[in-house]
């Protein structure tokens, strides 16, 4: 039998999507699965992208420009210009999804067991991009107790060594939901300037920044236009993470005509997701504030409950829709899996994601869940009433 690759062999499973079979099957018996695991909205698609792809007159769905159509980039340099960010339609590179993104930005600045710094937990599927590009991850640790806010800078300069490309960072973060402050952007700035490194910021959140604090995009740092790359999607701002767009942004033209080269490679980004993706732009101010309020309601509703419950400890998030929860357990995986398989309140269970998966150092994260807050509050209110009664049955 021919063999697998090893690549392949280490390629980590999503922690996200691979409890799904359970849920599958937890369906077949009649159960209600409240899905806490994965951060897909349940708020509308703005219409307007929606109208945008049934409208359209298109008598053959073609190829695009590899880097994106120059209208849609165009209509993307003036939407950051409205968040203080001023760049160029030819810094932007239109991409199937953030992902696609960062793995061109992996692919464009680091070489094989070049090394990345990332502050951890980390959303998971940078564990599956590094290993796809053969790219070592480099974890400093944010902790819980300190509400996973960013380590001393001088953990950061420990761990540069010639390897090192860059520093990566989700700004606001998926899974702890941590804003980073201008502060702290800066001081990034200051090292990747030092050390000539990169900076890499997944900004897919920016809307979502709460309790009236600001989001401070790396875009808007003066002095490291040659450091800074932007990862952004359509997916979660305007509820279409279906659509796959997302593009990378950066004012370094060396950069983009290597990134351009991996987009060509794969042709172009889809046809009609752009279209939806350039009407969605013109979504009005109002829904933005709207989903906004939502959140904080969720969120708040989320926290509240949950440090009522025995055992448990939570981050509050101030960004995204996400949060860390620390429990009374030993093994998380065993637990979301459980949760599924044998138990239910009437009828009644929930779907979480294991943590440990959001880290790459070994047995870090083993007692926490990710728990995305994208359900209404009265789904909130069950689920977190089925984790509670969990807890005081489940013997592991």
């Amino acid at each position: 039998m021919p063999s697998i690759s090893k690549k392949g062999i280490q390629m980590p499973e999503s922690p996200i999507r691979k409890l799904v079979p359970y849920a599958e099957i937890a369906y077949k018996q009649g159960k209600t699965v409240y899905h806490l695991n994965i951060g897909q909205p349940d708020i509308k698609t703005p219409e307007v992208a929606l109208e945008a792809v049934t409208a359209h007159d298109l008598k053959i769905i073609s190829y695009t420009r590899s880097e994106g159509s120059e209208k849609y980039r165009t209509k993307i340099a003036n939407y950051y210009s409205k968040h203080n960010i001023h760049v160029k339609h030819d810094d932007i590179i239109v991409t199937t999804g953030g992902s696609e993104a960062l793995l061109f930005a992996f692919g464009s600045i680091m070489d094989i067991d070049d090394e990345v710094i990332i502050p951890e937990p980390f959303y998971a599927n940078y564990n599956g991009f590094s290993t796809a590009s053969g790219v070592k991850i480099v974890p400093v640790i944010s902790k819980i107790e300190d509400n996973f806010a960013l380590p001393p800078i001088e953990e950061f300069e420990k761990l540069i060594t010639p390897k090192t490309k860059a520093i990566l960072i989700c700004n606001p973060g998926n899974p702890t939901g941590y804003l980073y402050s201008k502060e702290e952007i800066k001081k990034l700035a200051a090292i990747v300037k030092k050390h000539d490194l990169f900076l890499i910021a997944d900004e897919v959140y920016r809307e979502f920044a709460y309790d009236g604090i600001e989001h401070y995009s790396i875009l808007q740092e003066e002095g490291i236009n040659d450091n800074t790359i932007v990862i952004d999607s359509v997916s979660k701002r305007y509820s279409m993470c279906g659509a796959r767009i997302g593009c990378l942004v950066s004012r370094n033209k060396e950069l983009i005509k290597t990134v351009l080269k991996f987009a060509q490679a794969r042709l172009s980004p889809p046809t009609l997701a752009q279209i939806a993706s350039e009407a969605a732009l013109d979504t009005p101010q109002s829904y933005f504030d709207e989903v906004k309020e939502e959140y904080v309601k969720r969120r708040n509703t989320l926290i509240e409950g949950l440090q009522k419950i025995e055992g448990v400890k939570v981050a509050k998030p101030k960004g995204a829709f996400y949060c860390i929860v620390e429990l009374p357990i030993k093994n998380s995986d065993h637990f979301a899996q459980w949760l599924l398989e044998s138990f239910d309140v009437d009828g009644e269970t929930i779907m979480v994601a294991p943590a440990a998966g959001f880290y790459s150092t070994p047995g870090v994260g083993l007692n926490q869940i990710r728990i995305a807050y994208v359900l209404n509050e009265e789904s909130l209110l069950k689920a977190i009433h089925i984790l509670e009664e969990a807890l005081k049955v489940y013997q592991y």
